[in-house]
């Protein structure tokens, strides 16, 4: 945890990370480990690097918990013949539990047989191939967003990028169509982050051409996620707490102006247009 706190520090006010774990573990059945209950508390419901994604047991909605795998496989046998399931599910003993998933739908697990401080984390991937690590979930997890722990599985963590965590908390989300402006798109970029400071790299991209890409970056401290299109369409997307709406309203204002840009429409995330920002 210390060395996982120190490369990614964790939230001011992490989200779902506080509950009856005496409770969650009678509903269980097991004891959890006390990594995993230190995660939880400093990190709480979230995402490591866009990637990993913590659940934990007190927060509401589909996607979070730790008994929503319960019940028998579904799926057929693999084409090969070879036994889809090597290992039995929870509330079976020594099955597999599981703790977090992946953007691609992988299951990262916990194999519970012995000792929980010595779980060791089970990558259950989608197509239904498992890759076993002694580590415990958050050795696993900073050493995965460190680049020091390899996975076949879910593949590398990005070595240029500096690794992040987000919460799952409630965001606000607006599109903001511009006009191209007189300024090339990197002196453009330039100022954006500069009226943002401080920030930090989320990843870019750009088409072979050049003439498309994404920038996605995000504040620090204030925790505001940004991604710049370069083109077709020229926008800004960003996703905030509700209670920095107007604090957002007017950075991104005076940004765009001085960009040489101006806001020619404004969307929800879903593409509903709006009549203005606070609408």
């Amino acid at each position: 945890m210390d060395s996982l706190m120190r490369l990614i520090p964790p939230p001011p006010e992490p989200f779902a990370a506080r509950g009856d774990w005496p409770a969650v573990e009678r509903r269980l059945g097991v004891r959890l480990p006390g990594d995993y209950k230190a995660l939880v508390e400093a990190y709480g419901w979230g995402e490591f690097c866009d990637f990993l994604y913590l659940r934990t047991p007190f927060g509401h909605g589909p996607n979070n918990g730790l008994g929503w795998q319960d019940g028998d496989p579904s799926a057929p046998p693999r084409w090969d013949g070879r036994e889809r399931y090597p290992y039995p599910l929870h509330p079976e003993p020594g099955g597999l539990l599981v703790w977090g998933t992946t953007m691609d739908a992988d299951r990262l697990c916990w194999l519970t047989a012995g000792d929980p401080a010595s779980w060791p984390v089970v990558v259950w991937d989608r197509n239904g191939d498992y890759e076993t690590f002694a580590e415990s979930a958050a050795e696993f997890i900073a050493g995965w967003s460190g680049g020091q722990l390899s996975s076949r599985l879910l593949g590398d963590m990005e070595p240029d990028l500096a690794p992040w965590f987000n919460t799952f908390s409630p965001r606000i989300h607006r599109c903001l169509r511009l006009s191209e402006g007189p300024l090339p798109h990197p002196e453009r970029l330039r100022i954006l982050r500069d009226a943002l400071a401080p920030t930090s790299d989320r990843g870019s991209w750009r088409t072979e051409d050049g003439q498309s890409g994404q920038e996605h970056f995000a504040t620090a401290g204030t925790d505001w996620h940004l991604t710049y299109d370069l083109s077709h369409p020229h926008q800004i997307r960003v996703a905030y707490p509700p209670q920095d709406h107007a604090r957002v309203h007017r950075a991104l204002t005076a940004a765009v102006r001085l960009m040489g840009c101006d806001i020619v429409a404004i969307s929800t995330a879903t593409g509903m247009p709006l009549a203005t920002w606070d609408t």
